[in-house]
């Protein structure tokens, strides 16, 4: 069974495996790599070539309401990532026949 989420050790286990580089330099590429796309990100926004964009964006107040309970509640603003996938990934993968 394939679990299709990537955790940072997975992500960090397939770098060494890949690469061959030691568990230790892979786990501080990863976090060095997650600490660079947030820095971007909170710039406004973050273009990886031929793969999308992360672009910050702004949600208002909103009202809210637990579907269970019914109850009533304010939603807060917050900030929210939005990714936009490039026209070359997203024909890639609508060839793709896997």
């Amino acid at each position: 069974m394939i679990n299709n989420n990537l955790t940072k050790i997975n992500f960090a286990k397939d770098l060494k495996d890949k690469m061959g580089f030691p568990m230790s330099l892979s786990s501080s590429i990863v976090n060095d790599l997650i600490i660079i796309f947030t820095e971007m990100i909170k710039k406004n926004s973050f273009t990886l070539k031929n793969i999308g964009t992360f672009k910050l964006i702004e949600k208002k107040e909103r009202l809210g309401r637990n579907p269970k309970t019914k109850e009533k509640f304010i939603i807060s603003r917050r900030k929210s990532i939005r990714f936009v996938v490039s026209r070359n990934l997203s024909k890639a993968l609508n060839e793709f026949n896997g």
